[in-house]
This record gives structure tokens, C-alpha cells and sequence, in this order.
């Protein structure tokens, strides 16, 4: 654990340089709209340790394989989000000395990501070699206004000189990703232009030799104006071309004690949203329109978004200033992330923080990320990434039809980006099959909690019948137990590869199937629509819902009778049971012990079978849930950022306040503290969002039963109240938990009923409820 970062409400503190940690803090400052973002860099070059980073949504690139040895099904390619060009570059040079803070003895150096604003400001004093001193002030964030758009706010002061300096303000295109399987460069330059104040580098991804994957070109352009002493000045500038670089250089009279403010704005425009023959032109046009509304507005603006977006989703923590700056962290980055305007778009598991994973698509997003997005921003949201997985369907067949599953099959892919299997590994690959089930569970969710069963219609029902097929195609039947099994497949838990009967696998192909039993009678209600969708899927229903309900009635699933327990998987038993404790010294295990190792011993990376019991708590007693929580709870090493949260919620369901507020804290400052020793490479923004259920669905004992709105809530001793927002179809609601007390707001002017312990409660509308709990 690192232990650097101020504790702060409202923002993310690193008060005096830490070289050493660097490339944390990098992702911890990173900024994002939705539409493009980037890491905490410098703007002035850097020559210390650092990993840069921006990047453009949607645009990405088929990076080749590299694999050992190539089996049938194997995808072609590993799908990256790609490291685009660097449009924040400011150089400065003083007489032959260039700012760089590995190079000049820093001083009150402060960098401070500002969540309710959504700004990141860096300030400081450089001394360079020569004795000379300068004091920088450097103001950065992408609009949410204009959300292809950045903008930059820096300023010098000479504090001990005056002499002739110069700036080169740059856009940086000869960049690669750091997790290039060859170490190959991605784009391939198309065009260049510079003027006085400006400039316009245009890049296009590299032809691929697979057709299924598209080119995409960005157009980044830049304008800057100057101030000195508080007036606009025109300087002189030097346009510099060079491979896929185009720059301003500036040679400016740096005054004693006097500003010279620089203002940068950059757009990047992709292919994706226009024409290609038409970027450079709307770049100018963009540009043109945010620079004459200048910095100032366009920071004001930028407030204004961010204040609209903490009153939808704040969550307030009194007490616990460590345990408040943790949430509103990933309430922040899950909100710059993914604004939910383009069903084009997903949710990468870093976000603009970084590149490993490649950016794509994983089973996260409807795991984890969904139930945030329902619960804080508008419906259509949710709904698109639902949409998402449904235009990507045909993809999925062709992924089963590949694997060797016909009759329209599908196996959703573990990574994508165009809804290609692109996951090259092959326990992942092939086995880790019960993300299909995710997305059956993702539209269950979104039915349940918005009661838009018009998505079942329109598109959840052909994605259910689709799924459903392949898991009545996986499955076997097995004579010695005169069971349905599934044999060689990979659970949640993946420090166990190529097992027979995973528990959770099972179990949520069974649910999958009565799942889509019932969207069938839900669609029934439209004859006309529900026999349009059996021509289309070429549904035969009464021999495909027989075979069904026998898998439904007939599947085996591995049991302790001893223990009364889930087994994980066949065979579990035949492991040493050891818990943490028993391997202190040796974790964390992925980085200390051989896999070999890792494999044959029975720790568990996330929830496995406690996934399944969050997911289906209403099918289990609290009974069987606390066997199984404590029976395997001991021996998980939370080794994945995905796990907490689920132990968080199961935890407080329990009634293991210690446990579930230890796990909180562990979910909550999983990045700000480093707890892995991972955040070098950008942040875990799926895991993010269980972050937000912990408190929500965890201490808030947030459910939806019967179409209404329930709660159970608990307060952890280290608090002395929190709240959260929460959007529920047509209302908005404050639930606030205080010492033996909970208060319920209204925020709409609709009534609501709701259901607190297990008893209703009616709320007007506009009217806050008190009651004892």
C-alpha cells in the first residue's frame, strides 16, 4: 500500500513531488468525457519515470496474437484501445534550459484532480541548473461541454530573472502502446497543417489484413493564445513539421515577477462521427467556436456539468474523510468514462487511465457497471449498453459457430470490440463461458429495475433465445450421475483453469433458462411481434423449451453434504483447505507463486460461488448463504478488483459489519492506495462500480422487490451518517442513514412506496420520511 495521497473530501492531493510514484499518480489524475480522455501528464516534456497516455473512444486497433501455440478458435487478433496523439505538450526552454522536473530541483510542488469540478491543476516552483527559477500554474480538463474537446490554462512567472525564452506548443503524434505484442506503431500519418496559433496532424490506423476490422482516422487540432501581465499579446510563431508532429515554436520575453499565460485548446475528431474527407475542416470549425468562447467559459461550463452530475450520484460519508474521498474517486472516473450518449460505446476496464487489457469490452460492464448507471443517470443510458450487446449479437453467433455450436448459438466474447472474440488465452477464451450468462442477467436487471419490459420485445428476447441455445448445446449428459454436467470451463475464479461443473457456471445457465422461459410469455402478450421474432431466430419452441426445462430439472451441482456447502467445482475437496493467514508471507500469490502452484491449491481470485448467491440471493436462505460466505470467504485472496465488492454486499447481508466495511476499504481505496501494486497501469474503473454498489446495494441494503424500492441499511461504527441518491424510474430519492435512524427524500414531485425492512413505506411527493431502524 502507498501512502502518499493528501485525504481530501472533494479531491485527489499529492502535496511535494513523489518521482517515485509517478506513474500511480499519472492514472490517479487521469481525465476523460466520455468521448476522449488521458493519464496525469506534464504538459513540459518529462524525462523521469512516466507512462503516456490519450486516447479517443471507439477507435482502436487488431494488434496481432502472439501466442505459443495456436489452437482451432483462437482469434486473430488482441483488440487495443489506441495511445493517440499527445495534444498537451508545452515545452519550455530558457536559455538553453528545457523544464523538466527529473532534471530541475522542484519546489511546493502540488497536483490536485478536483472531482467536483473535474479539473486537474499542477503548480510549482522549478529551479534549473543554471540558478534560474520559474513558477508554473497548469490548469487542464476535457469539457463535458464539448466532448471532443480539451483545454489548458499554463502559466510562468520568472521569480529571480528576466531573459528571452522559447515554447514549443505541440501535437505529438509518433506514439505506440505500451502493450504492443510486437512492438509496432499503430498509426500511419495522413496529413499535417500549421498556422500562427494553430496546427492539425491527422492520423489513420493501420490497414489490418482482416476485413471485419474498420480504419479509423483522428484529426487533433490546437489553438493557443497568449496573455502577459493580464493583456491578450500576438507573438510571433515558427511552425515546425516533423513526422507525425506539427508544433508552434514561440520565442517570448519572460519578464521578473510578470505572467505569461498560454491557453491551449484541442479537439480530436474521429471517423467514426464524420466524414473523412471533412475532419481537418470541422477541427477548424470546432476549434474556431470553443476558442472565442475562451478558457474562462469553457471552465465555467465544465463546473456547471460536473455540479449537474454530483446531484444525481453523490454519495456522503461523515466521519470518514478516507472513506469519502474513496467514493466520490470512483464515482468520478466511472462518470468521465462512460456518459452513455453513443450505444457505439462501452466501458473499457481502464477507462482513459491506461492500456492494459486493451481497452475492450469485458463481462464487467453488465456485471458490475450496469446497476450505477441505472440507479444515477437517465434510463436510455443503461439501455444503450444493453443495445450494445444486442448489435453485436450476429458477432456472438459466428464466435459459438466457430467453437463448433450451430442453430444460432452465441457465445458473447470474453473481449471485444466490434463483438469479435479477441481474448487470446485459452482457459479465458474457450472455458470462461459464464460471461453469457452476464448478459442474460444484465437484461433481467434492467427489466426488473425499470420495468421496461418493452426491451424484451424490442430486442432482449432474441438475445435470450440466442444464449439459451448455447447453453443447451454445451452442456452433456452424464450416465454415472444421471445428470446434465459441464465439463472444461473456467468459473469467476480464475486461479482454477479447465474444471468439470463449476457451481456458478451451472447455476446461472439453469437461471438463463427459466429466464428466457419467462421472456417468452412476457413477449406472448404481442402476438404479432413474438411470431415475427420466431421466423427471425427460426425458433422452434416446443422442442427447444422440452430439452430446456429437462437441462432445468436434471443439471448437477457439486454439494458438501458434510459441510452444506457449494462446491465450486468437482473435486474441490481434494484440495488442502488452508485460509490467507496460512500464506501471509506469500501473497500477493499471482506475483509469488508459480501458476502451477496457484492452480493445484484452493485459493480463490474473486467470487465464485458467492457470485452466484449475490447475484440469487432471493433463491437461498441467510442460512445457506453464511455456510457458503464462510466457507470460502478464508480462503479468497481478492486478488481480482472485482471481488470486494460482492464480499462487501454479502457481508452486510450477513450482518458482518467488521467484515464488510474492511472489504469497503479495501474496493474503495483499491487505487488511491495501491493496493496492488497495479495502479502504474491505470485504473480498475469496472471495479469502480462495485464500489458504489457496496455502499448502495452494502450498507444501503438497496434491492428491488416486487417493482418497488427496498432497503435495509446498517451504518459502519466508523461513520457517523451517510446518504446516496438514487434514481428509480419516474423518482429521484436521498436515503440518508444516521445512528437508528433513516431518512428517505423525495426529490420528485410523484409519490413513491417503498419498502424499508420489509415494510411500506409512502412517500408524497416532495416530502422526506424519518423512521427508526
Amino acid at each position: 500500500m502507498k501512502n502518499y495521497i493528501v485525504h481530501n473530501d472533494w479531491c485527489i492531493i499529492e502535496d511535494g513531488f513523489h518521482p517515485e510514484f509517478n506513474e500511480i499518480t499519472e492514472s490517479l489524475m487521469s481525465l476523460g468525457n466520455g468521448r476522449m480522455g488521458g493519464r496525469g501528464n506534464f504538459e513540459e516534456r518529462y524525462s523521469g519515470k512516466t507512462l503516456q497516455g490519450n486516447y479517443v473512444a471507439g477507435v482502436w486497433y487488431p494488434d496481432k496474437t502472439r501466442v505459443g501455440w495456436w489452437k482451432n478458435g483462437y482469434p486473430n487478433y488482441f483488440a487495443k484501445v489506441l495511445n493517440a496523439c499527445n495534444w498537451t505538450g508545452i515545452d519550455l526552454e530558457i536559455d538553453g534550459e528545457v523544464l523538466d522536473l527529473a532534471r530541475c530541483e522542484v519546489r511546493e510542488f502540488r497536483r490536485v484532480l478536483n472531482m467536483q469540478e473535474g479539473t486537474l491543476e499542477r503548480s510549482f516552483i522549478a529551479d534549473f541548473p543554471s540558478g534560474k527559477s520559474v513558477k508554473i500554474n497548469a490548469v487542464r480538463f476535457c469539457s463535458l461541454e464539448d466532448d471532443e474537446a480539451g483545454a489548458i490554462r499554463y502559466s510562468i512567472i520568472p521569480l529571480n530573472f528576466s531573459a528571452y525564452g522559447k515554447l514549443t506548443i505541440s501535437l505529438d503524434g509518433d506514439i505506440y502502446n505500451k502493450d504492443s505484442n510486437h512492438g509496432e506503431q499503430f498509426w500511419n500519418e495522413i496529413s499535417k497543417e500549421t498556422g500562427h496559433g494553430e496546427g492539425y496532424l491527422t492520423l489513420e490506423t493501420k490497414q489490418s489484413k482482416w476485413d471485419t476490422v474498420p480504419v479509423f482516422q483522428v484529426c487533433t487540432g490546437m489553438k493557443f493564445d497568449f496573455c502577459q501581465s493580464g493583456k491578450l499579446v500576438d507573438l510571433q510563431t515558427l511552425p515546425i513539421k516533423k513526422e507525425k508532429y506539427v508544433a508552434n515554436e514561440v520565442k517570448v520575453f519572460f519578464k521578473l515577477n510578470e505572467e505569461t499565460l498560454i491557453c491551449k485548446f484541442a479537439v480530436n475528431l474521429s471517423s467514426e462521427n464524420y466524414a473523412v474527407e471533412n475532419l481537418t475542416a470541422e477541427a477548424k470549425r470546432y476549434l474556431d467556436r470553443i476558442s472565442k468562447k475562451g478558457f474562462s467559459q469553457m471552465l465555467d461550463e465544465q463546473k456547471l456539468a460536473w455540479k449537474k452530475k454530483w446531484e444525481h450520484n453523490d454519495i456522503q460519508i461523515a466521519g470518514d474523510v478516507a472513506a469519502q474521498q474513496g467514493i466520490r474517486f470512483n464515482i468520478f472516473h466511472l462518470q468521465q468514462t462512460y456518459t452513455g450518449q453513443d450505444a457505439r460505446l462501452n466501458i473499457g476496464p481502464k477507462g482513459f487511465t491506461g492500456e492494459k487489457y486493451g481497452g475492450s469490452t469485458y463481462w464487467d460492464t453488465e456485471a458490475y457497471c450496469l446497476p450505477f448507471y441505472l440507479a444515477t443517470s437517465e434510463q436510455m443510458v443503461a439501455r444503450n449498453l444493453l443495445v450494445y450487446r444486442h448489435k453485436h449479437l450476429k458477432k456472438a453467433i459466428e464466435n459459438a459457430e466457430k467453437l463448433g455450436f450451430t442453430n444460432g448459438a452465441a457465445l458473447y466474447p470474453m473481449v471485444t470490440m466490434n463483438g469479435e472474440e479477441c481474448h487470446n488465452e485459452w482457459e479465458i477464451t474457450f472455458e470462461e463461458i459464464h460471461r453469457n450468462g452476464a448478459i442474460a442477467y444484465a437484461i433481467y436487471d434492467y427489466v426488473n429495475y425499470t420495468g421496461d419490459k418493452n426491451y424484451l420485445t424490442e430486442y432482449g428476447l432474441e438475445v435470450l433465445i440466442a444464449i439459451a441455445r448455447f447453453w443447451s448445446q454445451r452442456i452433456n449428459w452424464s450416465g454415472a450421475l444421471q445428470k446434465y454436467v459441464m465439463l472444461g470451463v473456467t468459473g469467476p475464479n480464475e486461479y482454477e483453469n479447465n474444471v468439470n461443473n463449476n457451481w456458478y457456471t451451472n447455476y446461472i445457465a439453469v437461471w438463463c433458462l427459466k429466464y428466457t422461459l419467462e421472456a417468452i410469455e412476457i413477449v406472448k402478450a404481442s402476438e404479432t411481434t413474438y411470431s415475427a421474432l420466431v421466423e427471425l431466430t427460426a425458433f422452434d419452441e416446443e422442442v427447444e423449451t422440452a430439452r430446456w426445462k429437462d437441462i432445468i430439472e436434471k443439471m448437477h451441482f457439486p454439494y458438501d453434504a458434510g459441510r452444506q456447502v457449494y462446491l465450486q467445482q468437482d473435486g474441490f475437496l481434494d484440495k488442502e483447505l488452508l485460509t490467507v493467514h496460512d500464506i501471509a508471507q506469500h501473497r500477493p500469490i499471482n506475483q509469488k507463486w508459480s501458476w502451477d502452484r496457484i492452480l493445484r491449491s484452493c485459493f480463490i481470485k474473486q467470487a465464485d460461488v458467492l457470485q452466484g448467491l449475490y447475484f440469487f440471493e432471493d433463491d437461498f436462505s441467510v442460512d445457506e448463504i453464511e455456510r457458503n460466505f464462510d466457507f470460502y470467504e478464508p480462503m479468497t485472496v481478492h486478488e481480482s478488483s472485482l471481488s470486494p465488492c460482492v464480499h462487501v454486499i454479502l457481508a452486510a447481508k450477513l450482518g458482518k459489519k467488521e467484515k464488510a466495511y474492511e472489504m469497503y476499504v479495501r474496493t474503495a481505496r483499491l487505487d488511491l492506495d495501491d493496493y496492488n501494486n497495479d495502479t502504474e497501469d491505470g485504473l480498475h474503473i469496472t471495479s469502480m462500480a462495485g464500489t458504489w454498489m457496496s455502499v448502495v446495494k452494502g450498507f444501503g441494503g438497496m434491492r428491488v422487490k416486487d417493482g418497488m424500492l427496498s432497503f435495509s441499511p446498517f451504518l459502519p461504527e466508523q461513520w457517523q451518517s451517510f446518504s446516496f441518491i438514487i434514481g428509480f424510474r419516474q423518482n429521484s430519492l436521498k436515503v440518508s442513514i444516521y445512528p437508528g435512524q433513516i431518512a428517505i427524500e423525495n426529490l420528485s414531485e410523484t409519490a413513491i412506496n417503498v419498502l424499508v425492512n420489509g415494510s411500506i413505506v409512502s412517500i408524497n411527493g416532495s416530502e422526506t420520511v424519518e423512521l427508526a431502524h
